[in-house]
């Protein structure tokens, strides 16, 4: 039934322009019924590279917590601006026991590029399109998702973040997230709790 209503979505989307036919071919693989996980939920289990070649899975964060912030886009000014909020305020979450973690479609190099630039001080996790084209970490959580860009639908990551807590479980998550104030909101949401 999925791919059905795939065929039907890439068709309709051909019909209408917004996409090429190498984009459709890539389209026409993704699931589009993958759902952002639900606050009490167990985080899906990851492994994957950051910006300096170093492996990273969930599981080896137990016992602590996770801020597993997801963005579009290195250097675009959004994705920057959220970025370099991070950077500004990484000492106030180690202070809190708090690990953040940042994953985008980015493939490794453009992530080491983007840290350099930026002179960021926590990984980036690399999370390139697969053969279909989803990017898989994205796609588990939920936040890779067909989006309107200028008037065009196109598939790509909905800013969302999520907080582990040292049980693995999602502790909060904030949907649809502004980049500019963002790491301030979250400390001062930990900050109530």
């Amino acid at each position: 039934m999925n791919r059905i209503i795939s065929a039907i979505i890439v068709a309709a989307c051909l019909a209408a322009g917004c996409a090429s036919g190498e984009q459709a071919a890539k389209m026409e693989g993704q699931t589009h019924d993958m759902a952002l996980i639900d606050v009490g939920k167990k985080a899906p289990a990851f492994t994957r590279v950051d910006q300096h070649g170093n492996k990273h899975a969930l599981k080896d964060y137990a016992g602590r917590k996770v801020l597993l912030y997801f963005y579009p886009k290195n250097d675009t000014p959004g994705c920057t601006t959220q970025a370099c909020e991070f950077r500004d305020t990484t000492a106030e979450f180690e202070s809190r026991g708090i690990v953040v973690l940042g994953v985008s479609p980015d493939d490794e190099a453009s992530h080491a590029k983007f840290t350099n630039k930026y002179e960021l001080n926590f990984p980036l996790l690399a999370d390139p399109p697969a053969a279909d084209g989803t990017p898989k970490l994205c796609a588990k959580y939920g936040v890779w998702q067909e989006r309107n860009m200028y008037g065009k639908m196109r598939w790509g990551v909905v800013r969302t973040t999520y907080l582990i807590d040292e049980d693995g479980k999602v502790a909060h998550r904030w949907d649809r997230v502004k980049a500019e104030g963002h790491a301030e909101a979250v400390l001062a949401f930990i900050d109530e709790q």
